[in-house]
């Protein structure tokens, strides 16, 4: 029983942490354009 002392707070600061990594991660426009890079790659560059 004493250790959910210790799991629970644990657990509780790596959710805070997932969440503040999810959101950086929007607001710095990781998620803006998902099919761009797949596209580049199949597109022939001839110059």
């Amino acid at each position: 029983m004493n250790i959910l002392f210790l799991l629970i707070p644990i657990s509780l600061v790596l959710l805070g942490l997932i969440i503040w990594a999810f959101l950086w991660a929007i607001k710095s426009g990781q998620f803006d354009d998902l099919e761009g890079p797949a596209h580049k790659i199949l597109m022939d560059d001839d110059k």
